[in-house]
């Protein structure tokens, strides 16, 4: 990852449970990371890449309630899966040269199986099953994840 200058990074710096599972649903308790504030650290990042929806406490959620801690408002660049917003961050130092910088959120299918439903609707996946019958979800989240990794 550090070769092609990928990083992970979780929102939530901690959290509470009842039940141990992956369902973001069940946390509470929640203390979130600064992103914006990280984001202003690495000015080379130009590109925030979620998998999932923006439901309930799923990451997606999380980071438009950061963002609004900020007064940040993200824009609409497409509506087609994958949806991609952009935000303008404004610069912590004043030596920089650019006191600004747009950041890229873009919004991939999620990995997990419960996303296979939404895959199966989508006309471009539906096109692609057509042209072959082979071709199956885990295929159309690679085309799709491929274009940015």
């Amino acid at each position: 990852m550090i070769k092609h200058k990928i990083g992970v990074y979780d929102i939530v710096a901690s959290a509470e449970r009842k039940k141990i599972d992956a369902s973001n649903l069940g946390m509470k308790n929640i203390k979130l990371r600064d992103l914006v504030s990280y984001l202003n650290q690495y000015p080379k990042i130009n590109t925030i890449l979620f998998t999932g929806g923006n439901s309930k406490n799923g990451p997606e959620y999380f980071f438009w309630i950061h963002l609004r801690e900020y007064n940040l408002k993200l824009e609409l660049v497409s509506s087609e899966v994958p949806r991609i917003h952009q935000f303008v961050i404004p610069s912590e130092t004043k030596e920089s040269f650019q006191s600004e910088r747009a950041i890229k959120k873009v919004s991939l299918t999620s990995g997990s199986g419960a996303a296979n439903i939404s895959i199966g609707s989508m006309s471009l996946y539906k096109q692609l099953k057509a042209i072959n019958p082979k071709f199956n979800t885990f295929d159309f989240r690679v085309m799709q994840y491929r274009e940015f990794f």
